[in-house]
């Protein structure tokens, strides 16, 4: 599992599996929001298997499943909502992509663009097409 940081309380990464759920503790998360959907992986990286190792550890799990594509007002709501953790988050999805993606649409107006773009960019997530959402 590798972390990427997109700012100081906020990284995102490819799937994890309840082993990797101590490693996150161990880096400072609170909260851990899970973005995507059951229906892509096997049954033993499923949200409700990935709740229990998350609240085992005495972390908060939050279940906000993104089908690609579907950046919705309540997607996004749901995604502000979790990221507004007294403490980091820390985000999942198939490659970390859809994860950056819903994190520069809530940051949209709050934060320059480029910001938003750069930080994701580091990452090798290109969000440049989304930029007329986000200035």
């Amino acid at each position: 599992m590798e972390i990427r940081h997109l700012t100081e309380s906020y990284a995102v990464s490819p799937q994890i599996a309840p082993e990797d759920v101590a490693a996150l503790k161990a880096a400072g998360f609170v909260r851990v929001i899970c973005n995507r959907p059951d229906r892509e992986i096997p049954p033993e990286l499923h949200s409700e298997a990935m709740r229990k190792a998350v609240e085992a550890a005495g972390l908060e799990f939050v279940d906000n499943q993104i089908v690609p594509g579907d950046f919705s007002p309540a997607i996004l709501a749901r995604q502000a909502e979790a990221m507004a953790a007294d403490g980091p988050v820390f985000a999942y999805c198939a490659s970390g992509n859809r994860s950056s993606i819903a994190w520069a649409l809530t940051q949209a107006g709050k934060r320059p663009a480029d910001e938003l773009i750069g930080a994701a960019a580091r990452w090798g997530y290109n969000l440049e097409q989304l930029r007329p959402m986000l200035g």
